[in-house]
């Protein structure tokens, strides 16, 4: 509506059509259709079980000293055969000297600490009776009697630092057993809630599995159904990739024909107006004349007049009166027989068809693919069930057994933990016996030292020593007593713990940490019945050891399990195997459009008319013609009769002239103020029609050129931009299916049963086993034995210290002051 407001109002019409024609002769050239892939849903990231966290080992409490002691005492590497020899004879090892004797050799340093303990078990309470025995005689300090001499002093310091030494040192062992009997106590408490997670730990994990598995699987009937969704929309898709090849040239030729359709609409405007206006200026003309000859006739009776004087001069001013004002333009009738045959051919509903078939596309496709959208969508069902079958052909069922083994686990540590709880707190109770045992024996010492140290005076006769000081040896005495009646005792324990955790830390926990003790599971044969490569189906022999590295590393369980070798999870994944036969589908049905004719040959013979007419239009006479009559001027003429009026004497006559020249005024009014603007519309008619058929011929061979273009086009190319669309498109489809397999393929692979949790738990119980509780274990008879033996100094050192804080019953006098000359020397000592 914009044109046509533009090309009926005359001023700036010629512009706005010079803009148009331009239109018509700029155009893009013609491109190939590209299509491309839609970007399809984003895959699942798989996501990994939460686990629970579970503390580290702690360093342990003296773990480094108990171990460099078993180190030095068991310097031997894993008994690895000895311990094959006795499980294939079932413990029958006794008979076997060969055996016995490698026992023998690589318990040796076991051995020897053990006889050590056995003889100090036999010496301590033997010695202890002698030694009382003889003190109950008088023996053995047991006589109290002290000899003062000058080194008495010197030996008293010297007995109490060591004594003191011995007892920092003891006390020191003593606070170890406690620390170490707590550390077992807390391990113990910690136990049941660390393994109870391991294994919720390793629950989750083996639970996990068959859901990753699962997400993997529902991965595909994503894709399935993705595909499935395109397929049920392949007259959209594929449709409007199809439109898109041949938009560019189409919409070139329709935007010609469009355009072309508003030139002519235009010419036919204009064409319109300009016989209007020249019907509506024959008509004025008509009336003008008639009143020019009228006023004509007239003044030329008025001239004839006998009485006017003069009059015969101006007899040739009455020839300016005759004029022909008629404007014609030649073939302009032809023109207008051509613009409206192609005005009643309508070229806009010509390009009203071919923008319904342009829309119509999709509904085309749509009926056209009907048939092989069905099959395909059948096969897509089989191809998930085939894709399902993948689960069938992994051991996920395997998972169960294992399952049901923690459910159990965890069953039995829930009913068993009170019981252990009780014999823990027992245990717990009997350590702390031990230890306070042992404090006693440390504070009666301490105690001894103190009062013996501050209640001693060196002036005091050993008679007269004062309680405090006789009560410190007391207490040293005492210290002594409890060692001899307990120490033995203790040993018991420390031997039996001594062998028990020393032979276990040597045996399990150092090859477990090393790794020796997995392989030694996996000697063939080792457990009967057992092997996990038959057991999986693999064809290759697959060990503990492998696995246990494996998962240290955080691999999936198809490396670790070696699974591989009993799924071909490439030949399950084939993608081409699956798509071969949708490719055949699609390339059996073949994809047909409906022709159209965008121009008729007869239109295209009119718009050929409609050039040849608009060339041969003649607008220059007309133009002449509309010239001449603008130069008409009759007020001359007026003027004259004017003048002559004023030169007559006969009023009658000056009356008529002035009358007569009156009328030639009004007609120029009449010709200024209804012919001149008719003239000057018609004019600007003229100028806006000459422009278009000016460029007319040009346009009309570019209009039927894109046109031809066009058509040849659609003729010629439309079935290989079906083909072309139809095999990107079933290409996109493919993909979708290529991108699942290469993700499910990694998935599987690398991501499904990351097994960190697997070296986890087995690193979690060789640290509640081993580094918790054995090694506390190990530290406390360590402190223990520690205390044991130095309870033999103690002894000592208290039992001759204790001799020099008692009060004697029998005095003695220093050598520095006895009177020689006056106390004989037989007499100087006193019974």
């Amino acid at each position: 509506m914009g044109a046509f407001r533009s090309v009926c109002v005359p001023v700036g019409c010629a512009g706005a059509l010079l803009a148009w024609i331009w239109a018509l002769l700029l155009g893009p050239s013609l491109a190939q259709p590209t299509a491309s892939c839609a970007k399809g849903d984003a895959l699942l990231n798989l996501t990994q079980p939460e686990y629970q966290s579970i503390p580290g080992a702690d360093k342990g409490f003296m773990s480094g000293v108990v171990q460099s002691f078993l180190h030095t005492v068991q310097p031997n590497p894993f008994p690895k055969d000895l311990l094959l020899k006795f499980v294939n004879a079932n413990g029958n090892i006794y008979h076997d000297q060969n055996t016995n004797k490698e026992v023998l050799l690589y318990e040796v340093g076991f051995l020897v600490c053990a006889a050590i303990g056995v003889v100090y078990i036999i010496l301590m309470p033997v010695v202890g009776f002698f030694l009382a025995c003889c003190r109950c005689c008088g023996n053995c300090g047991g006589h109290m009697y002290q000899r003062q001499t000058e080194a008495v002093d010197c030996h008293r310091r010297g007995l109490y630092w060591a004594t003191l030494f011995t007892t920092l040192v003891l006390l020191a062992g003593n606070i170890c057993m406690f620390f170490s009997n707590q550390s077992l106590k807390g391990s113990v408490k910690d136990s049941s809630v660390e393994l109870n997670n391991t294994l919720d730990n390793f629950h989750a994990y083996l639970k996990a599995i068959p859901l990753q598995i699962d997400s993997v699987l529902m991965e595909s009937d994503k894709t399935l159904d993705s595909v499935n969704k395109s397929l049920s929309e392949i007259g959209p898709l594929l449709g409007r990739e199809i439109q898109r090849g041949i938009d560019g040239p189409l919409n070139h030729a329709l935007g010609s024909v469009r355009d072309m359709a508003i030139v002519v609409n235009s010419t036919a405007v204009l064409l319109m107006r300009l016989n209007s206006i020249i019907t509506q200026l024959r008509s004025d003309t008509s009336a003008l004349q008639a009143n020019v000859r009228s006023v004509r006739d007239l003044i030329n009776t008025t001239l004839r007049n006998p009485v006017c004087a003069g009059c015969g001069a101006y007899q040739s001013e009455l020839q300016k009166l005759k004029f022909d004002i008629a404007v014609t333009i030649p073939s302009l009738s032809n023109l207008q027989s051509v613009v409206d045959d192609i005005t009643k051919a309508d070229l806009n509903s010509k390009v009203k068809e071919a923008e319904d078939f342009f829309a119509s596309i999709p509904q085309m496709v749509t009926n056209e693919t009907k048939n092989v959208v069905q099959s395909v969508k059948q096969q897509l069902e089989d191809i998930k069930i085939k894709i399902s079958a993948v689960k069938g052909q992994i051991p996920v069922t395997a998972l169960n057994n294992v399952l049901n083994i923690i459910r159990d686990a965890r069953r039995y540590i829930g009913m068993y933990s009170p019981e252990a709880q009780m014999i823990e707190l027992i245990r717990w109770a009997v350590c702390i016996t031990l230890s306070c045992v042992v404090l006693l024996v440390v504070v009666c010492n301490l105690l001894g030292l103190f009062l013996g140290l501050m209640g001693l005076s060196t002036c005091d006769d050993p008679t007269e020593r004062s309680s405090t000081a006789d009560c410190g040896g007391t207490f040293l005495m005492a210290g002594a007593g409890l060692s001899f009646l307990f120490s033995w005792l203790f040993m018991l324990v420390v031997l039996v713990l001594f062998l028990l955790g020393g032979n276990f830390y040597t045996l399990v926990c150092q090859p477990w940490r090393s790794g020796q003790l997995l392989q030694f599971v996996d000697t063939p044969g080792l457990i009967p019945g057992f092997n996990l490569g038959e057991m999986l189906g693999l064809k290759t022999n697959l060990t503990l050891s492998e696995i246990y590295n494996d998962c240290e590393q955080n691999r999936p369980l198809w490396t670790t399990l070696h699974l591989y070798e009993v799924i071909n999870l490439t030949d399950l994944l084939n993608v081409s195997k699956y798509t071969a036969e949708i490719h055949q589908h699609f390339d059996s049905n073949e994809i047909k459009l409906s022709t159209i004719t965008l121009l008729t040959p007869e239109i295209s013979k009119q718009l050929h008319s409609y050039s040849d007419m608009a060339h041969g239009v003649d607008f220059s006479n007309a133009t002449q013609q509309i010239n001449n009559i603008s130069t008409i001027n009759v007020n001359e003429t007026a003027q004259a009769l004017e003048h002559l009026a004023d030169n007559e004497t006969d009023a009658g006559l000056k009356v008529e002239l002035r009358k007569e020249a009156a009328e030639l005024r009004k007609i120029q009014s009449d010709i200024e103020t209804t012919i001149i603007p008719q003239l000057t519309q018609l004019n600007y008619s003229i100028k806006s029609l000459r422009v278009i058929m000016s460029q007319i011929n040009g346009t009309v061979e570019d209009v039927l050129s894109n046109v031809g273009k066009a058509q040849d086009f659609l003729n010629n190319n439309t079935t290989q931009i079906i083909k072309a669309d139809s095999k990107v498109f079933l290409d996109c489809q493919i993909g979708y299916f290529t991108k699942y397999a290469e993700w499910a393929n990694l998935t599987i692979t690398q991501k499904v049963g990351l097994c960190a949790p697997v070296a986890k738990a087995v690193d979690s119980a060789e640290v509640i086993v081993c580094k918790n509780m054995v090694e506390s274990l190990n530290a406390f008879w360590f402190s223990l034995g520690w205390c044991l033996i130095l309870l033999i100094p103690s002894i000592i050192f208290s039992i001759k210290l204790a001799k020099f804080y008692r009060r004697m019953k029998h005095s003695d006098v220093d050598d520095n002051h006895i009177p020689m000359h006056d106390i004989p020397r037989a007499q100087a000592k006193h019974y």
